[in-house]
């Protein structure tokens, strides 16, 4: 057996700490020194990996804390063990703890990672967590807040207008981190340095801030950083001394003889193995044949490589919390499922893939998890319409800011839902063109109160008959993810250009946030009771009783576009362009008795919700992720 060697040192660094106001000499040496991976649980050298100086392979599995009921996180975590994996690792998104620049970070409920992380020691599984700040996820913004996106600042940068904040919020996060790792008795034996970032920027000193931030706020065990197999993003995002992992969905042999070459001494590790991938809204489902995410996975663990599976079970981007992407401009919205055609379902069950993984795994012993959870029965429920759609937004009091232009969402402090302008122009006789120059992302458009059709990035313009009157023009804006990869990261919502009315500027503008993701029962039924209803949007509502909750499936035939609350929670949003057809809805949320489904519809309401017996995710499509 192969001795383990003691990891390089980190070399003393002389760079200013742009978070703390220190500067990274001596001291910051020695707090570089002790992360190094020879002092915690996992060391390497030789291209081996230990765990306490035995050789060991991390098989590991993500799952997101952020995106599973927490009622359902020791279920899930239990059927990462009977996978046949010894790990679990997580990322940590900002914006999910603190959304608001004025409140602490919040990390009780939903938001309890270290309940999370000791449910998972538990269950017998190591932790690794990745903080970030940036964790891309498709999640919104990456988990970078809003309110600090909204800055005239370089992100993920060692700018001290970055940094700064970070340090605050890691000021808040990592000791509990550092207090749950293997050295105190937990189970954290790995975390991560920021995320992919040799995909974005070529920043060391801030990469370095980084690994400082995480050391001088206690972490202990093994640090690494984790970027695609190109020598492009390892040249980016590596760092002399520390351990380089990388990400990729095939061709492991590749990126294995790559890192040999560039770091001859240090064990193999694929922090992410894309064994299935995400979708967007208006695409296929996309989905990874079994035998070839198996063969994949057997030849990243042969010779001792250590995985992590991406995603070992997706969840779901509950409320409004989806990212996107820009493809050439043109904005992606992903989904609100996270099934990611993942072994473990997003409602828990167990596939083909779990099996034919868990074999090559060589897992052995019987199932503690049953196959599938309890489903409701199917069932056909009537959607009465209750409100419009502008009376019922309105209804709910908001603050307004009027101003010459329109306020963007960053203006108004708002990071997701939607945002409602109305201005007063004088239209001539006759048809106008009516332009919104750049708006993000889909806008509604009402003339004296008559819808007048949607407008986007893609389709800016409207046609206006005007009388040579005062109009009432609305405008209701909403944001459908905010961008989570690339330099694109940190965009801003609502119109951030002129509306032209043919070339005249419209001028005078109130702008009231809606801020969909911070309503709870009252709101809700203040926009119901704004009755009656004339059109063919709006809020309506579906009653369910339940003898004994259970999971269940929702999905709103002849429907158009919105979102869907249960009992005062936001599932996420529906739309017919698919791929989803149904919202998954967990067991918690429901109770026995009375359960109210409120839906708002955008664009053309249904008649009925459905309960259906399972999933559906749409027509699938194979994807495997490569690099050039």
């Amino acid at each position: 057996m192969t001795e383990p060697t003691t990891t390089p040192l980190c070399p003393a660094h002389t760079t200013t700490d742009a978070a703390r106001g220190t500067t990274s000499g001596t001291a910051s040496t020695a707090a570089e020194a002790v992360v190094t991976g020879a002092t915690g649980a996992l060391t390497w050298g030789g291209r081996r990996l230990y765990r306490h100086g035995e050789p060991h392979s991390i098989l590991s599995g993500a799952l997101h804390y952020f995106r599973v009921h927490p009622d359902l996180w020791r279920d899930r975590i239990r059927r990462l063990a009977d996978l046949g994996l010894n790990t679990v690792d997580t990322y940590v998104p900002w914006n999910f703890h603190q959304p608001r620049e004025d409140e602490p970070p919040r990390f009780d409920g939903w938001r309890d990672l270290e309940r999370f992380v000791r449910t998972a020691g538990e269950e017998g599984l190591d932790v690794i967590v990745r903080p970030g700040p940036y964790i891309c996820a498709e999640w919104s913004n990456g988990g970078l807040p809003s309110w600090l996106t909204a800055r005239d600042l370089a992100i993920r940068s060692s700018d001290p207008a970055f940094t700064t904040p970070v340090g605050r919020w890691f000021d808040d996060l990592v000791p509990r981190i550092a207090a749950l790792q293997a050295s105190e008795g937990g189970p954290v034996v790995a975390v991560q340095i920021e995320n992919e970032f040799g995909s974005y920027g070529d920043d060391h000193a801030y990469l370095r801030w980084n690994r400082r931030a995480l050391a001088e706020r206690g972490i202990r065990e093994l640090l690494f950083t984790a970027d695609g197999p190109t020598e492009l993003m390892l040249d980016g995002g590596t760092l002399p001394g520390t351990l380089t992992a990388v990400t990729l969905g095939s061709k492991p042999d590749h990126a294995r003889g790559l890192l040999a070459d560039r770091r001859p001494d240090e064990p193999f590790v694929v922090a992410e193995f894309w064994n299935g991938w995400f979708d967007h809204w208006g695409e296929p489902h996309h989905v990874r044949g079994v035998d070839s995410a198996v063969q994949t996975l057997r030849d990243i663990v042969a010779d001792g490589g250590s995985v992590s599976v991406y995603m070992a079970h997706g969840g779901t981007n509950f409320g409004l919390w989806a990212g996107a992407n820009d493809h050439e401009g043109r904005l992606e919205p992903v989904v609100t499922s996270y099934d990611s055609d993942a072994p473990i379902a997003e409602d828990g069950g167990l596939t083909a893939k779990f099996h034919a993984v868990r074999e090559a795994l060589g897992a052995r012993g019987p199932l503690r998890s049953p196959p599938r959870l309890p489903t409701l029965p199917p069932a056909r429920l009537p959607l009465v319409h209750h409100a419009d759609l502008l009376p019922g937004l309105r209804a709910v009091p908001a603050p307004t800011t009027t101003a010459p232009r329109p306020a963007s969402f960053e203006q108004l402090g708002l990071d997701a839902g939607m945002v409602l302008y109305t201005a007063h122009p004088r239209v001539p006789p006759g048809a106008h063109r009516l332009v919104l120059t750049d708006v993000r992302d889909r806008a509604l458009v009402f003339v004296d109160g008559t819808f007048t059709g949607v407008a986007d990035a893609g389709s800016p313009e409207l046609r206006v008959d005007g009388t040579g009157e005062v109009v009432r023009l609305e405008i209701l804006v909403e944001n459908l993810g905010r961008v989570n990869y690339g330099p694109g990261i940190g965009g801003h919502k609502g119109l951030l250009g002129p509306v032209l009315l043919d070339r005249r500027i419209v001028q005078g503008w109130e702008s009231v946030p809606v801020a969909l993701q911070e309503w709870a029962a009252g709101e809700l039924a203040e926009a119901v009771a704004a009755g009656p209803a004339r059109t063919g949007a709006g809020f309506a509502v579906a009653e369910l009783r339940v003898d004994t909750p259970a999971d269940t499936f929702l999905a709103l035939p002849g429907s158009c576009r919105g979102l869907v609350w249960v009992n005062g929670f936001l599932l996420g949003r529906h739309w017919e362009i698919g791929p989803q057809v149904t919202l998954y809805c967990p067991a918690p949320l429901l109770r026995a008795g009375a359960n109210t489904v409120t839906v708002l519809e955008l664009e053309r309401l249904g008649g009925e919700l459905e309960l259906r017996a399972g999933p559906e995710l749409g027509p699938p499509e194979e994807y495997v992720e490569e690099f050039d």
